[in-house]
């Protein structure tokens, strides 16, 4: 059964997507919340598998809910899908940053919206990567890159770096491994091996942090060094 905080400040919006999840026969709504700090009370409270997390609220927004449930020890298995008006929307950016692990505009149709709740609780990537590269590059320009990922010096090795590059440029397993001429199943062996050195929670963290990290920079569509 997967776990569901609703954030929202409108009540009618939560209702209905309450509605919409508590028909699905492996999810549970456990809460909601009217704003970004009661969000983050609640998810310390009930630890859900995923928070439905809207962007635009009054006092404390989405994007600061979500860094401070991404940071938080307590809720570090929390994962947070936000909820937005605009896909290409700088508080989309601002919270990939923060650490959602992907975003879902609010007229989504109920089906896709109980198919990201479900990828998102594996794990996986829910705005397909193509997607948050093209977020990424109309805005990453608005904070200088690093010349190194956080924390010292890169710890992944050529293969690695090889299949993050590929990742940020919006590559499936399949054609990473197309690509490189491996299997689909040693492709997944090298993602989990970079999620784990990087401490990254999923894909979309993986394509926000080659983008901050300057490994990869907008309009680099070129092979892997």
């Amino acid at each position: 059964m997967i776990s569901i905080l609703l954030v929202d400040d409108q009540a009618l919006v939560r209702t209905g997507f309450r509605l919409i999840l508590e028909r699905a026969p492996d999810m549970q709504v456990v809460g909601e919340a009217g704003n970004g700090a009661q969000a983050v009370a609640m998810t310390v409270e009930l630890r859900p598998d995923v928070v439905l997390m809207d962007i635009r609220m009054p006092e404390v927004d989405g994007v600061e809910a979500t860094r401070r449930i991404c940071r938080h020890v307590a809720t570090a298995r929390t994962r947070v899908l936000v909820l937005t008006t605009f896909d290409l929307d700088e508080y989309v950016y601002a919270a990939l940053l923060a650490g959602a692990s992907g975003f879902l505009l609010k007229d989504t149709l109920a089906p896709e919206l109980l198919s990201a709740v479900r990828a998102v609780a594996r794990g996986d990537a829910v705005a397909a990567p193509s997607v948050t590269r093209r977020l990424l590059e109309r805005y990453v320009a608005t904070a200088p890159a690093r010349a190194e990922p956080v924390g010292g010096p890169n710890p992944l090795t050529g293969r690695e770096t090889e299949v993050l590059v590929l990742i940020a440029r919006g590559l499936s397993n399949a054609e990473i491994g197309g690509r490189l001429h491996l299997t689909e199943g040693t492709v997944k062996t090298h993602v989990s091996r970079v999620l784990a050195k990087l401490g990254l929670r999923d894909r979309v963290q993986a394509v926000v942090h080659a983008y901050e990290s300057g490994l990869v920079r907008p309009g680099d569509t070129g092979s892997p060094a």
